[in-house]
């Protein structure tokens, strides 16, 4: 290994149960890391070191008394800035809670601390989630570690630029039209969208929803792995988890000569840029034929452009109607524009928005009586500047939204699925290139099983490996 921090968190967590590695050394290598690029990248924003140092300090003392460190073993954590950390600035990356710090930590923080986490710092989002690209007026924007004038999406860019380049081996996502996803393909890392309920969403503004998840990103399948079997299991507060199935403990990787797998470069339905067909369709004649059938076909989307236009102004609403109301000047337009388009539907809109999406679900779910997971682009386009809050147009189609060039993404949101999106080299202009293995509702292990199988293939191949960022280029 060249720095500790550099390891992923598996790997960090072995050397640290061989006594080849102490917390406190895997700690001062991440605030090294993190002091040398983030002035570039502004990936990590609150910190508090002095809890980290001590935290680190004890478990290493810990360690060497013998005694248990719980399943994270001590491992640094950051937390994405739109879950509450008791006595660490939390701030939903709104002017309104610019100075916010909150008494008590949100279920999720709770739990990474609970199991050996090292809770220190958060990592930057767009205002209250919204939007692809992660900017805000509190803390600015976070740019791709490939090219610092370009996004690295949102809403969890802060999450996967910070993993991305070595500063956490462990880091908290979430998700509702891509949010941990894009962001992952962006940045050549591994993000995981589990299906509602796996890991309780217990703060939610709507509890009915089961479209906004949390979970896991990291520089490996293994690592959101990792993560998932300490923040998932039932609680009450959250409808969805009660029925959602459990997280296996081990991960073995699915035989790829097993797996039927369907593929579509745009479900249908999506806008996707021509180049990054191109690269698709390219890196899938590469490991196509690892698998016991491997099927293009497309699955139904009638209506769910309007299904997730319409459902999610919904959210917003319950969110932020008041909010926007009485704070406008302060407020960004993303927030803006998703709250009064919500305002803007009428009842009939809402009811049938809800009728089709039943269908949609059911309609995918009739899809994987053939195929074990489908394969897709993670992302319609390159990264682009992050002066560029959206996509406006691609292939000279003017898009109809901010949103809709995330279609790739909300189309497995609307159908209530998982996705884990995998690094799959860079794209034509060299920036990283992901993929998504997507299985219907509850199929979180088969897919987490399948995504480390091909993994492991496709770290084979220098054209499908995980990209990783020039450090030295980032380092002040």
């Amino acid at each position: 290994m060249t720095e500790p921090c550099d390891l992923s968190a598996v790997e960090a967590l072995q050397h640290i149960q061989e006594r080849q590695l102490s917390p406190l050394e895997l700690f001062d290598s991440c605030v090294k890391r993190i002091e040398a690029t983030n002035p570039t990248v502004n990936a990590v924003v609150a910190m508090d070191l002095d809890l980290g140092r001590d935290t680190a300090v004890d478990m290493a003392n810990r360690l060497g008394k013998g005694e248990s460190l719980g399943v994270l073993g001590g491992l640094p954590v950051g937390i994405k800035d739109l879950e509450a950390t008791k006595d660490l600035r939390t701030t939903w990356g709104s002017l309104q809670f610019k100075d916010h710090v909150p008494d008590v930590d949100d279920k999720i923080v709770a739990d990474l601390k609970a199991h050996g986490g090292n809770v220190f710092c958060k990592t930057n989002t767009p205002e209250f989630g919204a939007g692809g690209n992660t900017v805000n007026k509190v803390y600015g924007a976070t740019c791709n570690p490939f090219d610092t004038e370009k996004t690295c999406a949102g809403s969890s860019g802060g999450t996967a630029v910070a993993l991305a380049t070595g500063m956490l081996p462990i880091a908290t996502g979430s998700d509702y039209g891509g949010s941990l996803r894009t962001p992952a393909a962006f940045s050549g890392i591994v993000g995981f969208r589990p299906s509602p309920g796996v890991v309780p969403n217990v703060h939610g503004g709507v509890a009915l929803s089961p479209f906004p998840v949390l979970g896991p990103m990291g520089r490996c399948v293994a690592d959101v792995h990792l993560q998932l079997t300490v923040t998932t299991g039932a609680d009450l507060r959250d409808p969805f988890s009660m029925t959602a199935n459990p997280i296996t403990q081990s991960l073995e990787p699915s035989p790829l000569d097993t797996l039927r797998v369907g593929w579509s470069s745009d479900f249908g339905c999506c806008p996707v840029d021509n180049n990054i067909r191109k690269v698709f369709s390219e890196r899938t004649a590469l490991f196509g034929s690892q698998f016991a059938a491997f099927e293009e076909r497309d699955p139904q989307t009638e209506h769910i452009h309007d299904v997730f236009e319409i459902l999610r102004g919904v959210v917003f609403v319950a969110a932020h109607d008041e909010r926007v109301r009485d704070h406008r000047d302060i407020i960004g337009q993303n927030v803006i524009d998703n709250t009064e388009r919500g305002l803007s539907f009428t009842a009939a809109d809402i009811a049938h928005a809800f009728a089709h999406q039943s269908e949609l679900y059911r309609d995918m779910l009739t899809y994987f009586n053939d195929f074990d997971v489908l394969i897709a682009p993670a992302a319609s386009v390159s990264p682009f500047p992050f002066s560029q809050l959206s996509v406006t147009e691609i292939n000279g189609e003017t898009m109809p939204t901010y949103m809709r060039w995330l279609a790739l993404s909300y189309v497995p949101t609307v159908t209530m699925c998982c996705s884990c999106v995998l690094p799959c080299g860079v794209d034509h202009n060299g920036m990283p290139f992901g993929i998504q293995l997507i299985g219907p509702n509850g199929s979180d292990n088969k897919v987490l099983a399948a995504a480390r199988a091909l993994e492991s293939i496709l770290n084979t191949n220098e054209k499908t490996a995980r990209a990783v960022p020039d450090i030295s280029a980032l380092s002040v």
